[in-house]
């Protein structure tokens, strides 16, 4: 998300902004005239712009998962560790997003399973884009791994709010994004690196088990 402080943004993208933070703070009950308040403008000005409320809740959706798209495409075709650093260095930038993904799935109904299934389709691409790259091994199961991802990364982030309800507040959420991302990089990185498992018994097993098993990846 671009700063405020930096750059006077356009309306359109000052109310989406503010809907995003405000959506996250206080889940999808939060009023437009109270975003309208935090973006500076009138209640009139958001119907112009977005129509409704959820009109602008599917923009915010489009902005926050195109966001995450963009990043995760960036980092899994870029092949060298700079981009990933540069990542993680400024991840507190994404708390407002990161939080904002939360409560749509914690909202549940029709727009947070549409807004999941365009995860696993986006995480779908960027996977396809790494093995394209050379920098990501390919699956037996590209859309199995897609949403097994989209499950874990998310249900990481549930499971953490779910224990630190205190810091979930958009200012908070940025710090809470930091201890996230500090205790779980390491072993992540370490799993999908080097692997849990020595050697592959029980793929072999469970793939014998299974009716019409895929074969092996083929590597590009």
């Amino acid at each position: 998300m671009r700063s405020t402080e930096d750059t006077v943004l356009p309306t359109r993208e000052r109310i989406r902004e503010a809907a995003v933070a405000r959506f996250g703070r206080d889940g999808f009950s939060a009023g437009l005239r109270t975003i309208a308040t935090d973006a500076g403008v009138t209640a009139g000005l958001v119907i112009h712009h977005f129509g409704s409320k959820e009109g602008l809740r599917r923009e915010c959706d489009a902005y926050v998962l195109g966001v995450i798209r963009a990043e995760k495409i960036r980092t899994a075709t870029s092949g060298t560790a700079t981009g990933m650093l540069a990542q993680l260095a400024e991840i507190e930038q994404y708390g407002p997003l990161a939080l904002y993904a939360v409560r749509s799935l914690q909202a549940g109904g029709q727009l947070a399973t549409d807004f999941v299934a365009q995860m696993i389709r986006d995480a779908e691409a960027y996977l396809a884009a790494g093995v394209e790259a050379g920098t990501i091994r390919p699956s037996r199961d590209p859309v199995g791994r897609a949403r097994y991802l989209t499950f874990q990364g998310m249900g990481s982030l549930m499971l953490w709010i779910s224990l630190h309800p205190e810091m979930v507040t958009v200012d908070d959420f940025r710090s809470a994004l930091r201890e996230i991302s500090d205790q779980i990089t390491l072993p992540a990185l370490e799993l999908f690196t080097q692997g849990l498992f020595v050697d592959r018994t029980m793929l072999d097993a469970y793939l014998m088990h299974v009716p019409d098993p895929p074969g092996d990846p083929a590597v590009p």
